[in-house]
């Protein structure tokens, strides 16, 4: 067991060389770029006071475990141990099946959830707890298969944006896919282009990908918070802004209100 914690016991091996940069951080550039885990999430939960207050509070355990995701991703990096591989990818799971269980729409609820939020997120749990046993069963396949769960969350973006009336909220979607396939593109061909890369000195767009996942995640995020507030709370009104100028739309976006009101216990979760 004690075995899984040493470094280099991962299968896992990226383009970047290892301990070119640093004699005690394996892949130097892939474990500093995810600063951006850890630099926003606190923006986010000081943005979305309002949201948390009169919403849904467990939007807070959303940008807490995008910080375990930036933190369990430079562990391993840094180590490329078996242990920092699995931590990495199961938070990764994790933070997805939260996101779920907290924004997918109720019209497109099963029947056995009775159109319960509480239910689908106990299934939701259900069906973690058995995917992680299989990510820890099989841990050479688990980046390919959790590559796989962007399918259908860039599907029911593609729904809600043609569902949208706000012009604002439709461009910020289009940004979040373009920058979410430019994402899963570093991903793909620094993974299967490895040599390539290495011919021209630059093993470095798993470290662009840590950058650009977080962007698009954080992005879908605050979408799928208003798509959830547009659909089950409109007297709200619901408004997409960004900090630090409203004006410029590639800052922060954040969720406010205009007519902000008590948050409903079912929309909980």
């Amino acid at each position: 067991m004690w075995s899984h914690l040493e470094r280099g016991s991962s299968p896992v091996d990226w383009c970047e060389s290892n301990y070119s940069i640093s004699p005690v951080i394996a892949e130097f550039v892939n474990t500093v770029s995810n600063i951006l885990f850890f630099l926003f999430p606190p923006v986010l939960i000081h943005l979305f006071q309002e949201y948390a207050k009169f919403v849904n509070p467990a939007i807070n355990v959303l940008w807490v475990l995008l910080m375990v995701v930036g933190l369990s991703s430079a562990y391993f990096h840094a180590t490329l141990s078996l242990v920092g591989q699995l931590l990495d990818e199961l938070a990764i799971l994790w933070v997805f099946m939260a996101a779920f269980a907290m924004f997918f729409p109720k019209r497109y609820f099963p029947r056995f959830c009775g159109g319960n939020r509480r239910v689908l997120a106990f299934y939701s749990s259900v069906f973690s707890v058995v995917s992680t046993g299989f990510l820890i069963m099989h841990p050479a396949a688990n980046a390919f298969a959790l590559m796989t769960l962007a399918v259908p969350a860039l599907g029911f973006l593609y729904k809600e944006l043609t569902r949208v009336k706000c012009p604002r909220v439709y461009r910020l979607g289009l940004r979040c896919a373009a920058v979410c396939l430019l994402a899963m593109f570093c991903w793909i061909i620094d993974r299967m282009f490895c040599d390539a890369w290495l011919s021209i000195d630059f093993p470095y767009l798993h470290g662009v990908w840590h950058i650009l996942i977080f962007i698009a995640s954080y992005t879908a995020l605050v979408l799928f918070a208003y798509f959830n507030v547009s659909d089950e709370r409109p007297e709200q009104r619901p408004q997409l802004k960004y900090w630090p100028i409203n004006d410029f739309e590639l800052g922060i976006p954040y969720i406010t209100f205009k007519h902000p009101c008590k948050k409903d216990r079912n929309l909980t979760i």
